[in-house]
């Protein structure tokens, strides 16, 4: 983690808001697909919070866990560095993001890179590995490896063709929007101004 001094009054309480998103189930199940998804020998980390950044950090999974989401020879990032050095492991999470995001992920379920690095949001990193988990599973590829269950297929799209012949029918209905009265009408009903008869 970076050199932060302790947080208080305001920034202290969003920093908590922050931190009470993060979802534990979520991590194992995301540890689960990554291990599954790089099919190497990888390491499981401890439970928690920080062991997850930590495991994340220097960039080295992320790259492999999106180059996996690739056919063989098609990859987007081509050189995984495993340096120690801080500004190569920040520019190997920012080549994970721009890869993600070329892979279809929107940029409002992208985290930023102090995020993980720093730590600040690692419920920002779970919502990018969740929509890039769910993005796999809905291109059905044969690239996503691991249980399919694991997250939400997105919604496709369903477009609809109608022939001239349809359309113009459909000019003849006139819609609900428009209103109805049921059935109803005005018999009974005394004149504008009358005054009503109560008996």
């Amino acid at each position: 983690m970076a050199n932060r001094g302790p947080s208080y009054g305001l920034s202290r309480e969003v920093q908590e808001k922050i931190e009470q998103k993060y979802d534990p189930e979520l991590e194992s199940r995301l540890v689960n697909w990554i291990i599954v998804q790089c099919g190497e020998q990888i390491e499981h980390p401890p439970p928690g919070r920080q062991h997850f950044q930590t495991w994340l950090m220097d960039g080295t999974l992320l790259c492999k866990l999106i180059n996996s989401l690739h056919p063989k020879g098609n990859e987007p990032i081509s050189k995984i560095s495993e340096s120690k050095m801080a500004f190569k492991q920040m520019e190997q999470i920012s080549q994970f993001l721009k890869a993600a995001e070329i892979y279809g992920v929107r940029t409002t379920d992208i985290f930023q890179t102090v995020d993980l690095w720093e730590g600040k949001d690692m419920a920002a990193v779970q919502r990018t590995l969740m929509a890039l988990g769910s993005l796999a599973v809905t291109k059905d590829d044969g690239c996503y490896k691991g249980d399919p269950s694991w997250f939400h297929r997105k919604a496709q799209q369903n477009r609809r063709g109608f022939s001239e012949e349809q359309l113009r029918q459909g000019q003849n209905v006139i819609g609900l929007q428009m209103g109805s009265n049921k059935g109803a009408s005005q018999s009974g009903m005394t004149g504008y101004g009358m005054p009503r008869q109560i008996i």
